[in-house]
């Protein structure tokens, strides 16, 4: 699976006063443009093909690209597995495909006070993301029988990756074992809650109405 390189996983920033929790900062959106027709909303567990600017909220600068860097194609992930920045999950939910958006996402749930390469620590961050589309993606109800290839009500390890494979080969991108191998690792880690090795229907499912 194509990445995106400036994606990392931070840990929540937490406070505690008078013995609770300080809320968490909102990403704010602002719709720039959605369709007159909208048939289906993105939701966690969906696969998101996205274009997207990043900048520095600070100065204006741009520090990342999908049309102008790299291979200058659309990246794919799946909403709401970590694959992305904390921000980006919380701010690109319910989004139509053809739907573009300007999401601003505060430090603690971008790069934190650390930073990463041209991204200054503390930095706010603002995207500019169009959706070019959506598929179900490896953790959605709808593609557990796709996936079930022997219809035993469970996943081996075997059918997820046989999945992704068919389904980055569908969209034109190549296989990439060792990405689709994270992936794998990543849904066994969330779903598989007995430890045995294969994601239960119940499982699966369970788990996914639940991230």
């Amino acid at each position: 699976m194509i990445l995106l390189s400036i994606c990392s996983i931070l840990p929540s920033l937490f406070a505690f006063v008078s013995g609770g929790k300080l809320p968490e900062p909102e990403v704010k959106i602002e719709i720039i443009h959605k369709p007159l027709m909208c048939y289906r909303k993105s939701k966690y567990g969906d696969m998101l093909l996205v274009h997207y600017d990043g900048f520095l909220e600070s100065n204006g600068t741009i520090f990342h690209s999908s049309r102008k860097d790299g291979d200058k194609n659309p990246v794919w992930f799946t909403l709401g597995l970590k694959e992305v920045l904390r921000g980006w999950d919380k701010g690109l939910q319910n989004m139509c495909k053809g739907e573009r958006r300007k999401v601003t996402i505060p430090p603690s749930l971008a790069y934190g006070k650390e930073g990463k390469g041209k991204i200054p620590p503390s930095s706010t961050l603002i995207f500019d993301i169009e959706l070019m589309d959506i598929q179900n993606g490896p953790r959605s109800h709808e593609s557990f029988r796709e996936m079930d290839l022997d219809d035993d009500w469970k996943l081996s390890r075997q059918e997820v990756r046989e999945y992704l494979r068919k389904e980055f080969v569908k969209h034109g991108y190549s296989p990439n074992d060792t990405d689709h191998e994270a992936m794998v690792d990543d849904i066994f880690k969330n779903e598989d809650e007995d430890k045995d090795g294969f994601i239960s229907a119940r499982e699966f499912v369970y788990q996914h109405d639940e991230l």
